[in-house]
């Protein structure tokens, strides 16, 4: 057995026995030889590994911001009153244990739920009734889940649409040429990373190819865990053969001869759908060895199920997790195309960047050039969420405004629109005439949209509470300052705050990003001190013009150290 099974193995006993027994480590520490102590560690990290007994069903509500302002509260009461459970609590109820969790990847259909993985969606507390009455009386929850279909609200012009249109299995791979032709095609297509870096797709792709390491790996980062993102997992849903072309024309240019599939757990009602298409695969001669019947052209392409926890989503983070570790940031000394997996160079790309890459060997670069921008070419995938009529995906052209985009998904009064997700960018009524694209306003993925009844201030305060818990805690200025953050979010809150806190927070925000690990610390502070400045307005009101100069002392030794604190709020 080796370590980097070890994510595999936890999940074996967690889904057998519902938790992770002192037996289950102590078994695995002799087969892996690896402490108990570590292994320990590594559980606890992640938040879908339990350590005391659970119920048959565990049900996991979702509680990011768009789901609080859909019902969450009475849809938690409800399942509390139904099921006799209290949330974050172990109990001995044979049947039901409940946690809240964080973004599951159904922001278009708030409230959500996973009750033992499986999604439930559009939940009201009169639908939590009925699917607890229906649990308990033994109907197999596989048989009343919902569907997890986003629904696929706007394409381009057909001349105009590149990743949702018709699929035929290998088609891309009928056009592979040789390794430099390929990079020349996808630079000129201009692709850049898709999960929100932006980094030149081909540029990693000839690093990872022109190193000297002895094995070279493909790494599909399906770990989306942005809140209000739910594109990636639409793109599984609909291609997931067009994501493993992909990953096998990146292997045709690095010469790679491994792949993984990193896929969050909160998606593992899809791992079958995944393993079916890579067996449809290897059974049609697209995979394992010579491909295509290009001799020594092996790859073959295996699913890593994550555990929850967002910052693995960061690609060296990702990476630890992948090797059975902690996903806490590597200290960036290389790069992963020198120095990644299991220190061979590895390329990590999202689920997106490698379908368009697949899309662009297929349709070409003439057809890809003739959309978009300058330098932002072809489309972009959407999940747009919140005070919309019309939630979902969109495969927008990059240049469209915000304004188009905002009359497309039929928004409702539209006042604070958030972009990327709570680590990008929020933005006001004066910036609706933007353009998304590479030249303006960059997009990952997720736009929250929300109308003027809704506060800004729990907008921010759901967000940091957010960033706080999933923050690995190995860097005191992100574990620390988010903690101070939220804490002055709370203090506005209260009627309670000055300019001296405003103008904290954005000090506070300095610090956190010139001297966090990861894009978690340095993107967290975005969004609350970007609001202060394009919403001055509402933040004036929350000012009590009798606390300017009496302004209280923060306990800085109990926000850095008060870890009891942090571990009850993770379970909770």
């Amino acid at each position: 057995m080796k370590r980097t099974r070890l994510l595999t193995h936890l999940w074996e006993f967690q889904n057998d026995y519902g938790y992770i027994s002192n037996s289950a480590i102590k078994e695995l520490s002799q087969k892996l030889r690896v402490s108990k102590i570590e292994i320990e560690g590594v559980i606890s990290f992640y938040h879908f590994f339990h350590r005391q007994p659970t119920g048959k069903y565990i049900i996991y509500l979702n509680n990011s911001i768009i789901s609080e302002f859909k019902g969450f509260e009475q849809v938690k009461a409800a399942f509390e009153k139904e099921t006799a459970c209290t949330f974050g609590e172990y109990n001995k109820n044979p049947l039901f244990t409940l946690f809240k969790t964080s973004c599951i990847g159904l922001s278009d259909q708030e409230p959500a739920a996973l009750i033992n993985f499986h999604p439930f969606t559009d939940l009201t507390p009169k639908r939590v009734q009925k699917i607890i009455k229906q649990l308990k009386s033994g109907i197999p929850v596989e048989e009343i889940k919902s569907k997890y279909e986003s629904k696929i609200r706007y394409t381009p012009a057909p001349d105009k649409t590149v990743i949702y249109r018709d699929y035929e299995i290998g088609k891309s791979l009928k056009n592979l040429k040789s390794a430099e032709r390929i990079l020349d095609l996808i630079t000129k297509s201009k692709l850049t990373g898709r999960g929100g870096a932006f980094f030149s797709t081909a540029k990693k792709w000839q690093y990872c190819k022109e190193t000297k390491s002895e094995k070279k790996i493909v790494i599909c980062n399906a770990d989306e865990g942005e809140p209000g993102t739910f594109k990636d997992k639409s793109l599984i849903n609909h291609y997931p053969g067009l994501l493993l072309e992909g990953m096998i024309i990146a292997a045709h240019v690095t010469g790679a001869k491994t792949g993984f599939i990193y896929l969050r757990a909160e998606y593992k009602y899809l791992v079958n759908k995944l393993k079916n298409t890579i067996d449809e695969f290897n059974n049609k001669g697209l995979l394992g060895t010579n491909i295509l019947g290009i001799k020594n052209f092996d790859f073959s392409i295996q699913i890593q199920l994550g555990a929850g926890s967002y910052v693995c989503g960061e690609e060296k983070a990702l990476i630890e997790s992948l090797e059975g570790n902690r996903g806490i940031p590597r200290l960036q000394k290389y790069f992963p195309t020198v120095n990644g997996y299991l220190g061979y160079s590895t390329i990590v790309n999202n689920v997106e960047t490698f379908i368009k890459a697949a899309r662009t060997l297929e349709l070409g670069i003439k057809y890809i050039s003739k959309i978009g921008t300058e330098n932002s070419k072809g489309t972009k995938i959407l999940s747009i969420s919140g005070d919309v009529a019309k939630p979902g995906i969109y495969e927008i052209e990059w240049g469209i405004t915000v304004r188009e985009l905002l009359k497309l998904c039929e928004a409702l009064s539209p006042n604070y629109i958030q972009i990327s997700g709570p680590s990008g960018e929020c933005i006001n009524k004066s910036e609706f005439d933007r353009r998304i694209c590479d030249e303006d306003l960059i997009c990952g993925g997720s736009i929250m949209v929300f109308n003027k009844s809704r506060s800004i201030l729990q907008i921010q305060e759901n967000f940091m509470k957010f960033f706080k818990m999933e923050s690995c805690g190995i860097c005191t200025p992100c574990r620390a300052g988010n903690q101070i953050l939220h804490e002055k979010i709370k203090k506005l809150k209260r009627g309670l705050g000055s300019q001296q806190d405003l103008d904290e927070i954005k000090e506070w925000s300095k610090i956190i990003k010139l001297s966090s690990r990861c894009g978690l610390g340095k993107t967290s502070s975005n969004s609350i001190t970007m609001s202060i400045d394009k919403f001055k307005d509402y933040y004036n009101l929350l000012i009590s013009p009798t606390l300017e100069n009496q302004n209280v002392e923060f306990d800085m030794e109990a926000a850095i150290f008060d870890y009891d604190y942090l571990i009850k709020e993770t379970q909770n």
